[in-house]
């Protein structure tokens, strides 16, 4: 199982992040996360935190999405 990447991630998914109005707490959940260098399927994921869930493919983050909308794909802890 891949590793979920942590380093050069694509600037759209910064401009997603701006877009979706992620909160600076969320954000700090997602870091912590990240640092226990989480375990990911190849095909499509999400985790979900209080305020957004991640989703992602294999080992990148593709998308952030607010409460409300619908992940695809395996959940993740």
């Amino acid at each position: 199982m891949p590793k979920v990447r942590r380093k050069n991630v694509p600037p759209a998914l910064l401009d997603r992040i701006e877009e979706r109005r992620i909160p600076a707490d969320q954000l700090g959940l997602l870091a912590t996360w990240l640092g226990q260098e989480p375990d990911a399927p190849n095909d499509k994921w999400f985790k979900r935190f209080p305020g957004m869930t991640v989703c992602g493919e294999g080992e990148l983050v593709k998308t952030f999405l607010v409460p409300g909308q619908i992940p695809q794909g395996e959940e993740i802890e």
